[in-house]
């Protein structure tokens, strides 16, 4: 009992730190608005800061299954769930900084219809937006309840992050063109990811297909001598 008790106090901080620590990016773009340090175009600093922490928080999710493979260490997949609502979380506050501070919606009036015009004009947008769309379902059934609804069509629903992740690698290349290394390092990082999932599960496969080929068997007792 006593073990129980102090893995789940265990689990809880855990949990904890993991927000406190993903809250801290936006604690200080918080207190750098206050203290005007964000240059000439706060609003450009914010959207990239936000839109930097939604990516770094995107790879490092999907970073908790390759890990736990890896390592063995399967209570790291206790953590991913909250990952990827810190994510969503930031993604959020990303779009919602394009919207309201820079669009200016609602304020003003029918700004939403520019909106539209700038996400299907612009191919930076477009894909920034369609990656902020693919995360919503699956911040949705985040829960144990989707889990048991859902069955194996969860797993199949949640791959879609490796397109948002894709997606969002693609929105910050475009966005910078070619000024920063960044979006390029976190493009390695998510291949890397692939790569790594595509090793993992080949390995997987083949370890079944020895299993169903060279089963384990009890050898059969020697026949006894017939009459003779």
């Amino acid at each position: 009992m006593a073990q129980v008790l102090s893995r789940r106090v265990s689990v809880r901080f855990i949990h904890t730190a993991i927000i406190v620590l993903a809250l801290v990016p936006a604690a200080l773009i918080v207190l750098d608005v206050l203290r005007d340090r964000l240059g000439p175009n706060p609003i450009e600093v914010i959207t990239h800061r936000t839109g930097d922490w939604t990516i770094r928080l995107l790879l490092t999710t999907m970073a908790v299954s390759p890990l736990r493979r890896l390592t063995g260490w399967n209570e790291l997949i206790q953590y991913r769930r909250t990952l990827g609502l810190l994510t969503f979380s930031y993604a959020c506050l990303h779009f919602l900084i394009y919207l309201v501070i820079d669009q200016g919606f609602p304020i003003q009036g029918f700004a939403i219809r520019y909106v539209w015009k700038d996400i299907v004009k612009r191919p930076y947008i477009t894909v920034g937006f369609t990656a902020f769309v693919l995360l919503i379902p699956l911040a949705w059934t985040s829960t144990k309840g989707w889990i048991r609804r859902l069955g194996k069509r969860w797993t199949s629903l949640h791959q879609a992050i490796y397109v948002a992740a894709a997606l969002a690698a693609l929105h910050f290349l475009w966005l910078v063109k070619g000024k920063q290394m960044k979006p390029v390092y976190y493009a390695l990082v998510l291949i890397g990811l692939l790569a790594l999932r595509v090793v993992l599960a080949r390995r997987r496969g083949g370890s079944r297909i020895a299993a169903v080929v060279s089963p384990e068997v009890t050898p059969l007792p020697s026949p006894s001598p017939g009459p003779s």
